[in-house]
Parts: C-alpha cells; structure tokens; sequence
C-alpha cells in the first residue's frame, strides 16, 4: 500500500463563511485554522495548500473569556531604538481594524514559512457582516453549533 500524497492539480479548494459573533476567540481560530491548512480532508498533504478559502464576517462581534479584552496585549517592534510598540485587544475590538485580532489570532496557528504566508492569503475577514465575494458562492459554517462552548451569549 503506498502512502497518498496530493498534487496541487488535484486539490479542490471550497469558499467558507464564518460568522464570527459571539463566538470565543481562539476557538473561532483553531477551526478556521484547522480549514485553512486543510487538515480536516481525507487528502491533506502537509507540504501542499490544500485548504479552503474562509470568509469571517462580524469580525468586530468577536468573544473573549474572562478579563482578556482587557488584559491581552499585543506586542510589535518598529525597526528603531525603543520601538516596542502596544496594544489591548480592546482597542483593537473597538477601534478602526477589528478583523486583525482574528488575523493575528489564525495567524500564530498556521506554519511560520513560506506555505503558512500563503494560506494565510485564503483567509478573509471583515467587520461588518457584508463581503465582496458572493460571487464565489460561498457554504456557511455554523462555527456555534459545532460544540456549545464555541459561543457565550453572556
């Protein structure tokens, strides 16, 4: 029996749209993570993008537990001389760019190389509920249902 390695001819890349509201942070992230890679087809190749295309709207209506709104900080360096840079996830949530709090989030989680950089292009996330590509008809994953503590309603 050989072992099934997949060619980039022979993957079938979908369109997924996630609504993110009210859904926990890093559990939103590990399934849109897990698509993205393609880990959740019978024909994943680790060294081939083989995964989906996935659309998050409601970005901004994103859930964190306890006092992470508050307490999260995230870090970043400007090149200069002191230039450690940061911010709350609050102010991310309520500021001009809430979508990059689930980019960064998907974005620790896929490989640090050169096929990581390119499936995080497959990922697509907006704030509000509406997105440009009807076109590509995407099915909706219902990320709530698929286990009760993906959502807080509190």
């Amino acid at each position: 029996m050989k072992t099934y390695s997949a060619k980039p001819s022979d993957v079938d890349k979908k369109w997924i749209v996630v609504d993110a509201e009210g859904v926990i942070l890093g559990r939103l992230a590990t399934i849109i993570a897990t698509r993205l890679r393609g880990k959740h087809k019978p024909t994943y190749t680790p060294h081939i993008d083989c995964g989906d295309n996935v659309i998050v709207v409601n970005a901004d209506k994103v859930r964190l537990t306890g006092r992470k709104r508050s307490d999260k900080t995230y870090y970043w360096h400007t090149g200069y001389p002191g230039g450690i840079k940061s911010r709350q996830a609050a102010d991310w949530l309520d500021g001009k760019h809430p979508e990059r709090v689930i980019v960064k989030a998907v974005q620790r989680m896929v490989p640090r190389n050169k096929l990581g950089r390119v499936q995080m292009t497959n990922l697509k996330v907006y704030a509000g509920a509406d997105h440009p590509h009807e076109a590509q008809q995407p099915e909706v994953l219902d990320v709530g249902a698929l286990n009760p503590k993906n959502k807080r309603t509190v």
